[in-house]
Order: C-alpha cells, then sequence, then structure tokens
C-alpha cells in the first residue's frame, strides 16, 4: 500500500512539474510571439523612415540639379551676349579703321 502511495505521489510530482514546465513554456513561446512581432514592426518603421529619407534626398538631388542647370543656362546666355558685344565693337574698330585708312591723308 506504501508503495502505491509513493507511486501514486511521484506520479503527481512528476506530472504537476511536467504541467509546470508547459506554462514556462507556453510564457517564453508567448514571449518569444511579443518580441518577433515587435522586431517586424520596427523593422517596418525603420523601412519606412529610409524609404522617406530616400524620397527626400532624390528631391534635394533633383532641385540641385536643375538649379545648376539653370545657372549653367544663365552662364550660357552671359558668355553669349559677351561674345556678341566684343564681335559687334572688333567689328565696329574694322569698320572704323577702314574708314580712316580710306580716308585722303592731308
Amino acid at each position: 500500500m506504501k508503495s502505491r502511495l509513493l507511486v501514486a505521489l511521484t506520479a503527481l510530482t512528476v506530472a504537476m512539474t511536467l504541467a509546470a514546465c508547459g506554462q514556462k513554456a507556453n510564457e517564453a513561446a508567448d514571449a518569444a510571439k511579443k518580441a518577433a512581432a515587435e522586431s517586424a514592426e520596427k523593422a517596418k518603421e525603420a523601412a519606412t523612415k529610409a524609404t522617406e529619407a530616400a524620397k527626400e534626398a532624390t528631391k534635394e538631388a533633383t532641385d540641385a540639379t536643375k538649379d545648376a542647370a539653370a545657372k549653367s543656362a544663365d552662364a550660357a546666355k552671359d558668355a553669349a551676349a559677351k561674345s556678341a558685344d566684343a564681335a559687334k565693337e572688333a567689328a565696329d574698330k574694322a569698320v572704323q579703321a577702314a574708314k580712316e585708312a580710306a580716308a585722303p591723308k592731308k
């Protein structure tokens, strides 16, 4: 009888131990699921922020390119105008020199 009682108590102890381990395992699994979900959310947020940063950098680069192109066009126009003015001035001087050369000398 004592051995049966001992076996029954041992079986009860083993069952309670396993049940406690099972609960701990479930708690650990739940904690792991929660951590994984939080990690996924943080990764999603980081990806969104990286995308926004890339969009902003692209916009800034586009704006800088437009600005540089506008300045380059303005510089080209200015250079063309100065070149035209210099050519006109040279032509005027050539005409004046030709007139002076053709004029009778006194």
